[in-house]
């Protein structure tokens, strides 16, 4: 049994304090992974509270992209009706446009109408004037033709 002895004392001199450096540098390791673990949880839960208010975020994102949609769509559908409120008074503007240029084409037959008739009145009041002018002149001459001829009937008389 001496043998046994030795080989175990032997065992135990050369392994145990292996052993216990071994279960030493194991209880560090243990340490230093549940400080990791620990560490790693406070990231997860940071990680978490990350995520949750990214998720708030883009919620929020959300109905603020809802909300300007439908500020966008209340505009459009406005800036339509006013278009439409517009090309509807452009049209009625363009009905008077057309009525007032139908009177102004009606006046301006008219007027063209009476200048004609103002026209042919000057020329026959010119016609008048003419027929005038040559009756006077006609008029004299015969009054100058007279008086000649009585000049001459007082010469043939003397």
């Amino acid at each position: 049994m001496e043998l046994k002895e030795i080989i175990t004392n032997t065992f135990k001199e050369l392994i145990l304090p292996e052993l216990g450096r071994i279960k030493e540098e194991n209880k560090e390791i243990k340490n230093y992974l549940s400080f990791i673990n620990k560490r790693l949880d406070d990231v997860n839960i940071h990680l978490a509270d990350q995520s949750r208010r990214i998720d708030e975020t883009n919620k929020r994102i959300d109905r603020l992209r809802e909300e300007l949609n439908a500020r966008i769509d209340a505009i459009h559908a406005d800036l339509l009706k006013r278009i439409d409120e517009t090309n509807k008074r452009i049209d009625e503007t363009n009905k008077r446009i057309d009525e007032t240029n139908k009177r102004i084409d009606t006046i301006h037959a008219d007027l063209l109408k009476r200048i004609d008739e103002v026209n042919h009145r000057l020329n026959r009041l010119y016609e008048v004037i003419v027929r005038r002018d040559e009756h006077t002149q006609l008029e004299q001459r015969v009054l100058r033709l007279e008086q000649e001829i009585e000049e001459i009937k007082r010469k043939i008389a003397a």
